[in-house]
């Protein structure tokens, strides 16, 4: 039996490298130089397609913690962004040819990968497979992995922002379903009057919009399918009002009334740390995001842990698919990696290889899979991707909360995170002194 990983992106690079740094041999196939995605457009593994920058580098950062534990994996894509990286204050920014050419060479010269040129159509199924495919999977072997996942596969990633619980001002919002169904506090809600309705319409009006590529809409149907807010809110200044803010069978018991308008807040996940905003689809902007939208009642000191996207996403349901180790549910000789699991970021996705890598040696060596504590940021991503309570699963980055909550609480932002961190990385370094 042999290990296979499919896509020499940043997670199947990782997944690779782990492989073969057990002593075990790999092949890595990927379409480069023969074919590329829409989106890339050099011959080298690891490419950043977007931006250069790897996100914050603190440890006391949800992003710069994650990076320190991919460090004590190893991480052959943090070494090769620490020798690359260029100056960028706070974040770790890396000069992007040299960091995929330093990669690939990494990999290629490594005596136990084997490079493969060519596009896979169908997996070999009696080897053991990590599909590390990403966002723009071929339309061919998507179609493969959609027969693989019994069709939860998603072609479009269009999520709503996501808040912290503990950054909602509940003196302004109130709990309460329509009409006191369910169990009377499934929804936070954000009331609004005539006047804050009005100045949140027309700011979402001017706000600036991200550009769309020709590969994001692809598909129309699909894009038409979950509209923008701010596409929503040019068709008539009464619109969201008869659609996502409609406040029908609500009461602001603070006033007694139906407000003019409301934005309502559901659970994102089981512990309620996280909120997601109901029917905010948007392609506004990051910062235009973070101004417009605290300006809804409740959300003035909102903490996004993620902001709202449209765009093209290969990814599969995982939540419905995998195991926290990345392997299937119905299939464990089958693993994914990188952002085809609904992992969101650059080195969210590398880690995820990580991972997949050590527990592919795992099932071939025939042990149990290695699974981390939810307190660590990349054992929280597993759990989060994995957890079969998260309905109307959107992809998900590197954030604080996501990680259980820190007991006593800590109040004020820096010191909690710091505590975050310091937990993590003193449970990921005895983890891994015994194993």
């Amino acid at each position: 039996m042999k290990i296979n990983v499919i896509g020499a992106g940043l997670a199947g690079c990782e997944a690779a490298w782990q492989i073969a740094n057990h002593g075990i041999e790999v092949t890595l196939f990927d379409m480069k130089p023969n074919k590329l995605s829409p989106a890339h457009s050099n011959k080298n593994f690891a490419e950043l397609v977007c931006s250069n920058s790897l996100k914050a580098y603190r440890i006391d950062s949800a992003a710069g913690l994650l990076k320190e534990e991919m460090k004590l994996f190893s991480s052959l894509l943090m070494e090769c962004a620490d020798k690359c990286k260029v100056p960028a204050g706070g974040a770790l920014a890396v000069d992007r040819e040299l960091f995929a050419a330093m990669a690939t060479e990494r990999i290629k010269s490594h005596p136990l990968i084997s490079v493969v040129e060519k596009e896979i159509y169908s997996l070999p199924l009696d080897d053991i497979n990590i599909i590390a495919t990403g966002p723009l999977t071929s339309d061919v072997f998507a179609k493969e992995i959609s027969k693989i996942c019994n069709g939860f596969l998603s072609f479009f990633d269009a999520a709503s922002p996501i808040v912290t619980s503990e950054s909602i001002n509940m003196d302004r919002a109130f709990l309460a379903s329509r009409y006191d169904r369910g169990e009377g506090n499934d929804y936070i809600n954000c009331p609004m009057n005539k006047e804050e309705y009005y100045a949140f319409y027309c700011n979402l009006l001017e706000a600036e919009r991200a550009p769309i590529h020709d590969f994001d809409i692809s598909n129309p149907k699909v894009y038409n399918g979950c509209m923008p807010i701010e596409v929503m809110a040019h068709r008539g200044q009464d619109t969201l009002r008869f659609g996502p803010l409609k406040p029908v069978g609500l009461r602001d018991p603070s006033t007694g009334h139906r407000p003019w308008a409301v934005v309502q807040l559901r659970k994102e996940n089981l512990d309620g740390t996280l909120y997601n905003l109901v029917g905010f689809q948007t392609n506004l902007k990051f910062f235009e995001q973070n101004r417009v939208f605290k300006m809804i009642p409740g959300l003035e000191d909102a903490d996004f842990m993620r902001y709202g996207v449209m765009h093209r996403n290969t990814f599969i349901d995982s939540p419905k698919i995998l195991n926290q180790s990345f392997s299937m549910k119905s299939n464990d000789k089958i693993f994914f990696a990188g952002q085809i699991t609904g992992v969101e970021g650059y080195m969210e996705s590398a880690s995820s290889g990580i991972l997949a890598g050590i527990n592919a040696v795992r099932s071939l060596k025939g042990i149990d899979h290695l699974i981390l504590p939810r307190e660590t940021m990349m054992g929280a991503l597993s759990y989060y991707i994995s957890d079969s309570t998260v309905s109307n699963f959107q992809p998900m980055g590197a954030n604080f909360g996501i990680l259980p909550p820190i007991v006593p609480n800590v109040k004020e932002k820096r010191e909690r995170y710091a505590k975050f961190s310091e937990r993590s990385l003193n449970l990921l370094n005895k983890l891994i002194k015994e194993i």
